[in-house]
């Protein structure tokens, strides 16, 4: 009986010992771990609304694309239709644009160029000025 009482013994002090050697690595893990940073590329992101009021979101970020970086903007909101090319924007900071109704849709400019691509696909790189503008379409 009193081999089985030692055994026992050993058994918790081994237990306790593994469970403080956890603790004291998973706190040197979270004092020493690599802390998240802000993103490698400055970008700029104004929306200019069919008011033509503007407002601009400043920001770092990894994206690589531009729709990543929207999703990141700070009180930049939209939605659209997702399709085989992405997603089409309709809405933007809560203003739609109904192209069947007036001719309204939102165009994306690249450092002051017509995107060529979509948010999906438009690459994002460090200094770029991304306008996201309301725009009717006029035919002649």
């Amino acid at each position: 009986m009193t081999e089985n009482k030692k055994t026992n013994k050993k058994v918790i002090i081994g237990v306790v010992a593994l469970v403080a050697v956890i603790a004291v690595l998973a706190v040197v893990y979270s004092a020493f771990r690599a802390k998240p940073v802000e993103g490698s590329k400055e970008i700029t992101i104004e929306v200019i609304d069919n008011e033509q009021e503007t407002t601009a979101y400043e920001l770092r970020t990894d994206a690589e694309y531009l729709r990543q970086a929207m999703e990141e903007a700070e009180g930049l909101t939209f939605s659209g239709t997702e399709s085989e090319f992405g997603l089409m924007i309709d809405t933007v900071n809560g203003v739609y644009a109904d192209y069947n109704a007036d001719g309204a849709h939102w165009s994306i400019y690249v450092n002051g160029e017509y995107g060529q691509y979509g948010i999906d696909s438009q690459p994002v790189l460090d200094g770029d000025t991304f306008t996201i503008q309301y725009e009717v379409y006029m035919a002649e």
